[in-house]
């Protein structure tokens, strides 16, 4: 599987997300044009999506939510979004996508 989706950065991993918000539940839905596709409950208001999704990630991939930030698309359904820690684009690809 192509990983155009999540590329290393010194101390991290960055991840292009697509989201769709006001899901009935928060689940990864794969990856479409080179971005994880993820469906969100929370609502496109006041910034509950992206902090929906900044939950969403710390949590899947075990950092603390500060160390997830929304780099661009912040009001847009296509981000990008860096992670720090010792994270590899390998592990994040097991994290979503199992075997």
């Amino acid at each position: 599987m192509s990983r155009a989706w999540c590329s290393a950065l010194p101390g991290g991993v960055r991840l292009a997300v697509q989201i769709t918000p006001n899901a009935k539940k928060t689940e990864v839905i794969g990856v479409l044009d080179d971005a994880l596709k993820l469906k969100l409950q929370a609502q496109p208001v006041e910034g509950k999506a992206n902090e929906a999704l900044v939950k969403y990630l710390a949590g899947e991939l075990k950092v603390p939510k500060s160390a997830v930030t929304i780099t661009h698309g912040l009001t847009s359904k296509k981000k990008l979004v860096e992670i720090l820690g010792k994270l590899t684009p390998e592990a994040v690809e097991k994290t979503f996508f199992p075997l």
